[in-house]
């Protein structure tokens, strides 16, 4: 069943997508990680059904700006450290998904700095808003 709403999603929603925005966060629960900022990789994809991201008139008003998605962000790093990935993915989330036109959300945090033998660890979340699909 989960299966056939993504898919449905899929085919019936436009994804919106913020790529390798790369921002300094006060993270981690180590205490080295607790002694500065680390770089931490997001990418976050919204799910906006194609009639409420499908423009009429050409302006911005009638999709879901990428500055929200920005700003969404920038308000969660800048409210102060966050032990874990899960947490800050899941705080980034459930704020996303608030927005009226957004009918799912994937976003992931990645950490490139933490270990020298591979390109970083990180977390992924994907999260609907309710189980209708996409109309």
């Amino acid at each position: 069943m989960q299966a056939d709403l993504i898919t449905q999603m899929l085919l019936t929603c436009r994804r919106i997508f913020l790529r390798d925005h790369v921002i300094e966060v006060r993270i981690g629960a180590h205490d080295f990680e607790k002694a500065r900022a680390q770089r931490v990789i997001f990418n976050i994809e919204l799910f906006v059904p194609y009639h409420l991201s499908t423009p009429t008139a050409d302006q911005l008003h009638e999709v879901v700006d990428y500055d929200f998605v920005r700003q969404v962000v920038a308000r969660r790093v800048n409210a102060g450290h966050v032990e874990l990935q899960e947490t800050l993915c899941d705080d980034l989330v459930s704020e996303l998904i608030q927005h009226p036109s957004v009918q799912a959300v994937r976003l992931s945090t990645c950490k490139p700095d933490v270990y020298p033998d591979c390109a970083g660890v990180g977390v992924e979340v994907f999260r609907m808003k309710d189980p209708q699909p996409c109309l």
